[in-house]
Order: C-alpha cells, then sequence, then structure tokens
C-alpha cells in the first residue's frame, strides 16, 4: 500500500486491439509522484493508446491501472489536466477566457480562472495575448494558450501527449519552463514525445515504447548507460602502425580516429592505450571522451527497424 501512495500512476499488462492488431501489448508503467515521467517511442508505437488507457478515455482489453489512487480514472478527471495529440480551442474565445473556460471545465471559479491565466500567459511569455482571439494567435502561441488552460486548476497530475509537435525553438524552450514549473510547483507530469533532446533534458525517469511493448524504463542515465563510452583520438603523427595499436573497432573520422573507451583491466585501460601510442611516436594532438546520448541508447534499444516501421 506505501509503494502505492508514491505513485501517481500504476498500471500493469495493459493491452489494446484494434481489430487483429496488438497496438498495446503488455505494458506496465509505475509514475512515482512529483517527477516528470517521459513515455518515448517512434511514430506509431502505441504512446497515445497508452495514455488514453491511463487517463480513462479508452478501456484497456486486458490489464489494470489505477490514477492517483483510482481504479476508475475518470474518478480523478478533476485533478487532472491533460494536453491532446489534437489540439482545440474555441476560435472566436479570447485567449484568457478560454483558459478560464478549461479551468471551469474542472470546476474551477472563473474570476479564479481569469486572474490565473494572466499571470500564465506572462509565464509564457503570452502577456500580450490575453485579449486577442484564438483565431489570430500563431499556432505555436494557441498550444501555449491550451497548455495554460490544462494547468490553469492546478492539477495533480499533468498529461501531455506529443507537446512539442509543431512549436518552434523559442515556444519549446518556453513550454520546457513551463513543464518544469508545474513539477517544482508538486505536480506530476507525464508527456510522449519521439523527440529525445526534450527527454533527455526533463525526464525524472522514462519509459521506452516499441512495437506495442515497454522496451526500457528508468532513468535517462540508466538508459546511457546501455552504451560504452567512445573516444575520439587525434595523433599528432599518423606513422606507419597506427591502427594496429587501436581498438578493434576504431574508425576513421575526420581528422582522427573514433572508438570505445578501453575500460579499466582491458590492458589498463586508455592510460596503456596512451602510453603506446606516445611510445610509438604518435602523440596526442587531441583528445576526447564522448558520452553515449539518449539519442543513442534509443536507437539501441528500440532497434532501426522499428524506427523504419514507424517513419
Amino acid at each position: 500500500m506505501g509503494l502505492q501512495s508514491n505513485l501517481a500512476i500504476s498500471a500493469t499488462g495493459l493491452v489494446k486491439r484494434f481489430g487483429e492488431r496488438r497496438v498495446v501489448d503488455g505494458v506496465d508503467i509505475a509514475v512515482p509522484k512529483g517527477m516528470i515521467y517521459g513515455v518515448l517511442g517512434p511514430n506509431g508505437a502505441g504512446k497515445t493508446t497508452t495514455l488514453r488507457m491511463l487517463l480513462g478515455i479508452i478501456e484497456p482489453d486486458e490489464g489494470a491501472r489505477t490514477l492517483l489512487g483510482r481504479a476508475i480514472p475518470r474518478e480523478a478527471s478533476d485533478c487532472v489536466g491533460y494536453l491532446p495529440e489534437e489540439r482545440g480551442l474555441y476560435p472566436a474565445m479570447k485567449a484568457r477566457e478560454a483558459i478560464a473556460f478549461m479551468g471551469a471545465l474542472r470546476g474551477l471559479d472563473w474570476r479564479i480562472g481569469r486572474k490565473r491565466a494572466d499571470g500564465l500567459l506572462e509565464a509564457a511569455g503570452l502577456g500580450h495575448a490575453g485579449d486577442e482571439k484564438i483565431r489570430k494567435l500563431s499556432k505555436g502561441m494557441a498550444q501555449l494558450v491550451q497548455l495554460c488552460g490544462s494547468v490553469v486548476h492546478q492539477p495533480e497530475l499533468l498529461v501531455l501527449d506529443e507537446p512539442f509537435s509543431g512549436l518552434d525553438p523559442v515556444n519549446q524552450e518556453r513550454l520546457e519552463m513551463l513543464i518544469r514549473a508545474e513539477r517544482d510547483r508538486g505536480a506530476t507530469v507525464l508527456f510522449s514525445t519521439h523527440i529525445m533532446g526534450h527527454a533527455e533534458r526533463l525526464c525524472d525517469r522514462l519509459a521506452i515504447i516499441a512495437g506495442g511493448k515497454r522496451q526500457f524504463e528508468g532513468t535517462v542515465a540508466d538508459a546511457r548507460a546501455i552504451l560504452p563510452f567512445k573516444a575520439h583520438y587525434v595523433p599528432h603523427h599518423e606513422g606507419e602502425g597506427l591502427r594496429a595499436l587501436l581498438p578493434a573497432d576504431a574508425e576513421r573520422v575526420h581528422d582522427g580516429w573514433r572508438f570505445t573507451l578501453p575500460e579499466n583491466g582491458d590492458h589498463d585501460g586508455i592510460e596503456a592505450l596512451l602510453m603506446k601510442l606516445i611510445a610509438a611516436g604518435h602523440g596526442i594532438s587531441g583528445l576526447s571522451i564522448e558520452r553515449p546520448s539518449l539519442h543513442d541508447a534509443f536507437v539501441r534499444i528500440v532497434g532501426r527497424d522499428a524506427l523504419e516501421a514507424g517513419a
């Protein structure tokens, strides 16, 4: 019971079929309270369907889930903010009123909603847009307004489906700031994306879904640890015999070589290799250690076949 009380979302064995296809195939997810949690995967991986089952928008064919301690997710709807992949606001509404309206749908008083809307718009860099009609706003601005409407009632849980889609870099940065602000306020944030950069900067924990199955769960550091560090070595003098001294996976890159970083115990690691290179007269003109990115780990976990299938 104690473990469950620390979770905003818990799901086991979620399955959803559309016709003969199992779009979600036995997914388990546990989202701790107060965290930013990412659901990553290529297009068509089953991310949106998984989120909709967690929220109770659609029912799973198999499996169970709880949302903020409720076995029936819709019972917690007033405590949830949701930004669906398909955006939609009334185009004739002013931005401030649209935000207050979304809050009113969750039980928030209109006057409080309007007051909070002004603060949220200011924080999003849209303080000038409160009296602008939605139809006059850019797509990115309208998307931020809808996000403000998703958080105006100060939900315990914020669920965002592909929130960065269609945003320019400036608005992407504003959205990241808003997501961190919600986490700092005490909310739990769950978002789906196929863009690794946002997940790498934001996520406290993440799950990777491909082919309808959960392929990984853990921190960004856990995902990166699947792959070894790489070294980029630039010799002072190439000379004969250099290639024979380098690790077997060494490959030419620009003015140097790239290879898996030897670990201690592997002929005493990188230090021993560098000493051999110096002793052989090749020297060191440049050396950098490259940490694996989340993108690299994602490709390893998901596999290129799954990425191409979802493209």
